[in-house]
């Protein structure tokens, strides 16, 4: 048995030529009216307009010309847009990692200066004996009364103690002795004290030039530098003492007072030495401190120790050196014992008479003797 065939009718749009049923009256694509006009009558002739050019495209052709309209669109827009700089392009941008920064803030610490620790050492373990007391063992082991009796748990005078009773007695805590200290010397101190200056000799400079550049004596610079002459070189370094410079000229110069000078050491004669009649002088020298002052010399002192110092000879020279003069020879014939010695000095003013006044401005030589015997000549007295 063959299957039923079955036929269905269909008409054609005749606008866009889709198939439609036979009696729809409107085309689904393209919307067009299908209802039949009323014949006309016999005697009546149709009327017929102007009619527009009919396409006729069926349903794949009709999407692909919207799908290339759209795409022409699409490419007019996006060429008007970049011609006038409103297309604008991604532009990637960068992520920032943020790494934290460590800032270290700075701690004031104190280091301490490590101190001597004692280690206590245990007790001492004492059997009382007949006649002990607490207070002679305290004093015995150089401990307190109070100590002994904390260590034992006793009263605080100890109480009552027994003979072949056992004490336990604390030893003293050391006490650490405090670290010695340097001491400065005088002079040190007084070099230290002195500001100083290094300068270096250029060409063609003289030891006077730079004295008058720093206002300093140039005794001073040869002194502080060890110097025997005024010769000076390029390129040798001086250091220039600023604590001698001279006193500024005005209404009340201040100078600075110099320090002391140590003890000279004497020379001759010899200490214990002996001079017989035949000698009419004796010479005294000794060895200079340095380059005294314009206001200073040496005081040199003379006595006769054999006639209990009434005959006494004080003089002042700015020399290292000394001649004993004839007058002060001994009278009689027997030795004499003659003492002697140097000392530095600085003129202060004067006194009424105009004679100069002297302070002490070092230190005293040990002093030194020598015998002379005279020639029993009577002379008179100096």
């Amino acid at each position: 048995m063959s299957p039923e065939n079955t036929s269905t009718s269909y008409k054609v749009c005749p606008t866009c030529g889709s198939r439609i049923s036979e009696s729809a009256t409107r085309c689904l694509v393209c919307g067009r009216n299908l209802t039949p006009v009323a014949a006309p009558k016999p005697h009546q002739k149709p009327v017929q307009g102007p009619r527009l050019p009919e396409i006729t495209l069926n349903l794949p052709i009709a999407i692909g010309l919207f799908i290339l309209l759209l795409a022409i669109g699409a490419g007019v827009t996006y060429s008007l847009l970049q011609v006038t700089d409103r297309v604008v392009e991604p532009t990637t941008t960068p992520t920032i990692t943020l790494t934290p920064t460590v800032t270290l803030t700075p701690t004031l610490e104190f280091t301490r200066t490590p101190e001597p620790t004692w280690t206590l050492e245990p007790p001492i373990s004492y059997t009382i004996q007949s006649g002990d007391s607490c207070l002679g063992i305290a004093a015995y082991y150089n401990v307190s009364v109070n100590a002994i009796a904390t260590l034992n748990n006793l009263a605080s005078d100890c109480g009552t103690l027994s003979i072949g009773q056992t004490l336990l007695i604390p030893r003293p805590t050391p006490t650490a002795s405090p670290q010695p200290t340097g001491t400065v010397l005088s002079n040190e101190a007084t070099e230290q004290a002195c500001t100083t200056d290094q300068y270096q000799v250029q060409s063609n400079d003289t030891l006077g030039g730079i004295a008058s550049a720093y206002n300093v004596d140039e005794e001073a610079i040869k002194e502080y530098n060890g110097m025997t002459t005024d010769v000076v070189f390029a390129g040798m370094y001086l250091t220039i003492p600023l604590c001698e410079r001279l006193p500024t000229a005005g209404p009340t110069p201040t100078p600075t007072t110099p320090p002391p000078y140590p003890a000279t050491n004497l020379l001759l004669p010899t200490d214990g030495a002996a001079f017989s009649a035949s000698n009419e002088t004796i010479i005294l020298q000794w060895a200079a401190v340095g380059t005294l002052r314009q206001n200073e010399a040496y005081q040199v002192t003379i006595e006769d120790i054999t006639e209990g110092g009434s005959r006494r000879l004080v003089v002042y020279v700015t020399d290292n050196m000394y001649t004993i003069p004839v007058s002060f020879r001994p009278t009689d014939t027997s030795p004499h014992v003659i003492r002697w010695w140097i000392q530095p000095v600085r003129q202060t003013g004067t006194n009424t008479e105009g004679q100069p006044i002297y302070e002490v401005a070092g230190v005293a030589a040990t002093a030194r003797v020598f015998s002379w015997s005279g020639l029993g000549i009577t002379t008179p007295a100096p």
